[in-house]
């Protein structure tokens, strides 16, 4: 593992992407994690959430996501406490509110997520520190770091 490996709190729809699709940007994010070039973070929403998506949406990749956060080994936040959370929902919707509670109180460099439609907003930007980024804004940014350091 790097030195001081950018910390990464990834959406859940980045973790279902990455296992969908082996070749787009989500699944290079996911590799980056295995590789240990950065860590990867998630919170126990995340990981209830998309344990749920693949048991109802795509059973037969059950093994597969299991697996893969075994070796993965993402650092695992404990949620938010429920006054965050309550907090949050005053800028996102109910769904999404422990995610923005957990980057307003936690030290993480990035944000990946595919769903910008609710984060990338100018409430969410102005209330968390944390940069919003697509998979594919990381990457550029993170190709970019990594030439200048090698």
């Amino acid at each position: 593992m790097r030195n001081n490996p950018w910390k990464v709190f990834i959406d859940t729809n980045v973790i279902i992407s990455g296992l969908m699709s082996h070749t787009g940007a989500s699944a290079v994010i996911l590799d980056l994690g295995e590789a240990e070039e950065i860590l990867i973070i998630i919170n126990q929403h995340i990981l209830v959430e998309a344990d749920r998506i693949f048991l109802t949406k795509f059973p037969h990749l059950v093994d597969q996501f299991r697996y893969f956060i075994k070796n993965l080994s993402p650092l695992l936040l404990d949620d938010p406490k429920p006054k965050a959370v309550h907090a949050a929902q005053k800028i996102i919707e109910i769904g999404d509110a422990p995610i923005l509670a957990t980057l307003k109180s936690e030290k993480i460099d990035y944000f990946v997520t595919l769903d910008t439609k609710h984060f990338k907003t100018p409430q969410v930007t102005s209330y968390i520190e944390t940069p919003i980024l697509t998979p594919g804004e990381f990457l550029k940014k993170f190709q970019k770091f990594w030439e200048q350091s090698n």
